[in-house]
């Protein structure tokens, strides 16, 4: 049976099922999704793509979810059609956020485990957050097909970590087709009905909205109760703003017009909106005429990560600022700030939810609006107690103020959770201390696997820390993080001069023990970095006043005297010096061409 406009009405309240997929990343989640759009007849064979629910050019490329996607199916199950409407969830740590709105519509989750790799960091989270919201959970262990699939071992952790019976579990290869029609089974039979009052007035959950060209805001909804027609006018709690409603539809799997949504059902409506500050995620929507009491609400994305993003050409900084507008309409979770830099003109401090969010974010701007942009190092938000009583909150490194202005220094820290094969044990542990972590426990899963739990500094975590983990784990670990407050640290911060000049761009904040070999190193890359000029580059690293660490790129030489033959020695050394003299007015007035690769330096320290 195919969904229609006309046959939406039939489907009540206890013959729809919302719910959502769940797992770590590169664990099958998007291959289930297209699996069950294929059998239950929503994709025909023409439209059939692999992700299809993966529609940004990034997501393709690095084959991982950035959003979080709904579509909506009809399945027969024992002579009765059932409406199913599906979120495919990201799987990566910097994109829970996602993951946290798309459980509120849901009244269940499958729980994706890959058969060769087992329980990973983020499957644990995701687990505690759909666990949390009080859904009903249906484990599934995908890629049963691989040769190196272990399901009994995967079995066991499933039973150890989460108590799920042997009776719970449903075998699948998404790729293969494996299983799928005993997971819509399990949708059906295991995970409840919504809980609606169909008679009350209407009350519907906005979970996530983005923006189109052409139509403007596209909401999601979920109604818990009462239903929507299109030309109902309506007010969005959070705002207190009316609308009046211009299209209303399910996606099936792209956008269908219907003409109303009822109990239960999760659909979409566009209102005419121009912004999506106007739709605030986690907002109620109710009828003008009948008020009713709102949904708590979401708790709001909190940057964990600062950068500045800047135009390579100053000139390009009108169209960055409507290309961040645009992209931050399909992303909330971002804040942006207008900033000025001395080295880097005009730009922007954004945050991000992690770094492969900022990462993400990057790439977007110049593949879908073709900017060409440097990103600074990253920083975290840290708290400064000041000899003057006063607590303020800083993430821009060069905001730092002079050391005897600051009496107490406090940064953000985070409990890590990683999973590892026990081979890499040791040059885990080794890492984690590198970076100040302090180990708060450490258990086996199995007798090959372990699962370490660390209290780490963000600072320490938001450069390079997920890169060095999977190259010292050959890829094999995984990392999951939540925020756990500040504490105390003995930390100072870090100027970087070009011929005495600081390039705030290039300021980090490092801890007093690590500066000298930071700044050392630092130098000495930058000094292979940045391009030889017309006149000497001094590289220096300081601590307020102190130099620690010094580089000098020589000036490229032109042979003034090469036209010089024979004749007085006064005629060449009168060139000579006037070739000094050029070279030290240029020193004074000339700018130092900073590449991008010099931003990548601070980034990704050895």
């Amino acid at each position: 049976m195919k969904l229609t406009k006309e046959n939406l009405a039939t489907f009540t309240p206890d013959r729809v099922r919302n719910f959502s997929v769940i797992a770590h990343i590169d664990h099958g989640k998007s291959t289930l999704s297209d699996r069950l759009l294929e059998v239950t007849g929503t994709l025909s064979t023409r439209q059939k793509n692999e992700q299809f629910l993966d529609k940004l050019q990034v997501e393709r490329e690095r084959g991982i979810t950035v959003k979080a996607q709904t579509a909506s199916m009809v399945y027969e199950y024992q002579g009765k059609e059932y409406l199913l409407n599906l979120i495919d969830t990201p799987g990566h740590v910097d994109f829970s956020y996602e993951v946290s709105r798309s459980l509120y519509a849901c009244q269940g989750a499958l729980l994706l485990v890959d058969a060769a790799q087992g329980v990973q960091a983020q499957t644990m989270a995701n687990f505690y957050l759909a666990f949390a919201q009080d859904l009903t959970i249906v484990p599934i262990i995908n890629k049963i097909d691989m040769a190196n699939a272990n399901i009994e071992k995967v079995a066991r952790e499933l039973d150890t970590l989460f108590d799920f019976q042997q009776t719970d579990l449903v075998l699948a290869s998404a790729k293969t087709g494996i299983g799928i029609s005993e997971i819509l089974a399990a949708i059906i039979t295991r995970i409840p009905a919504p809980v609606t009052e169909p008679e009350s007035p209407l009350k519907c959950l906005l979970f996530d909205s983005w923006f189109d060209e052409y139509r403007g805001v596209i909401c999601l909804i979920a109604l818990y109760a009462g239903s929507l027609k299109k030309g109902d006018n309506v007010i969005f709690a959070q705002t207190e703003l009316k609308y009046e409603i211009l299209e209303i539809g399910v996606m099936y799997p792209n956008p269908m017009a219907t003409d109303a949504l009822y109990s239960g059902q999760v659909g979409y409506i566009i209102t005419g909106m121009k912004t999506v500050k106007e739709a605030r995620v986690g907002d109620t929507i109710y009828h003008a005429k009948a008020p009713v009491t709102p949904f708590p609400g979401f708790k709001p994305a909190k940057p964990m990560v600062f950068a500045g993003i800047y135009p390579v050409d100053n000139t390009d900084f009108e169209l960055l600022r409507d290309s961040i507008e645009k992209l931050t309409l399909n992303d909330a979770s971002v804040s942006v700030e207008k900033k000025s830099s001395p080295a880097l003109g005009l730009g922007f401090r954004c945050g991000f939810l992690g770094l492969l969010h900022m990462d993400v974010f990057k790439q977007r701007l110049e593949q879908e609006y073709n900017m060409s942009v440097i990103i600074t190092a990253p920083s975290v938000r840290y708290q400064l107690k000041l000899t003057n009583r006063t607590t303020v909150e800083i993430e821009n490194p060069s905001d730092f103020p002079e050391r005897n202005y600051i009496e107490e220094v406090l940064e953000p820290m985070i409990n890590a959770t990683i999973i590892t094969p026990s081979k890499y044990l040791g040059a885990i542990i080794e890492l984690c201390q590198k970076k100040r972590g302090a180990q708060k426990d450490m258990s086996y899963l199995d007798e090959d696997r372990v699962i370490m739990k660390y209290k780490l500094p963000l600072n320490e975590v938001a450069t390079d820390f997920y890169d060095q983990l999977k190259s010292v784990s050959s890829g094999y670990a995984s990392f999951d993080y939540e925020e756990c407050g500040y504490e105390s640290a003995d930390l100072i911060k870090m100027d970087i001069l070009l011929n005495g000049k600081p390039v705030d761009a290039l300021t980090v904040i490092v801890h007093k023990d690590s500066a000298y070999n930071i700044g050392r190193y630092l130098a000495e890359k930058l000094r292979s970095v940045i391009p030889r000029q017309m006149f000497e580059v001094i590289i220096q690293a300081a601590l307020g006043t102190n130099i620690i660490a010094r580089e000098r790129i020589s000036a490229l030489r032109k042979n003034v005297i090469a036209k010089c033959y024979g004749g007085d020695i006064s005629r060449k050394r009168k060139l000579l010096e006037k070739q000094k003299e050029g070279k030290k007015r240029m020193k004074q007035v000339g700018n130092v061409e900073i590449p991008q690769e010099a931003f990548l330096t601070v980034l990704k320290r050895d």
